[in-house]
């Protein structure tokens, strides 16, 4: 079940590697999550120290839980084997792209991210994806 997804990150980038992690979080921030409290816009993956972390991300405070101090935009670890972890850093040196997230949902009770690398589209790239999108709209038209 999809929980948020990062619909700016497929406008804005040519996705290739897709990537289904776990993410480090504690009780009140899955209950969050869980209600729909997330947003992933303008998110971003690093890779430091062999750990993948994200930013940017906002997950919104879980009222009922009493939180003091409680950061709604933090660095997040996300759970990944060692090995895709390597692989994923030796793509990005060598494509020259990054990571991005692309959605948040819930697989078997656990919370889940969908991260993909990516390379920035130009604004011709963008414009072919557009037509593309126009001419199958008028195909599903008729």
């Amino acid at each position: 079940m999809t929980i948020a997804t990062n619909k700016k990150a497929l406008h804005d980038y040519a996705l290739s590697e897709k990537l289904e992690v776990g993410i480090k979080l504690t009780g009140a921030e899955v209950k969050s999550i869980k209600a729909g409290s997330v947003n992933l816009k303008g998110s971003f993956v690093i890779i430091e120290s062999g750990e993948l972390i994200i930013k940017n991300m906002h997950i919104g405070a879980y009222k009922p839980a009493n939180q003091k101090n409680y950061e709604p935009i933090r660095n997040r670890h996300l759970l990944a084997h060692k090995k895709e972890i390597e692989r994923l850093a030796g793509l990005i040196e060598q494509k020259r792209a990054t990571i991005v997230p692309l959605n948040i949902h819930l697989k078997n009770g656990f919370v889940k991210l969908e991260i993909a690398l990516a390379r920035r589209k130009q604004k011709w790239d963008k414009r072919e994806s557009l037509k593309k999108k126009d001419v199958e709209r008028e195909l599903k038209k008729t």
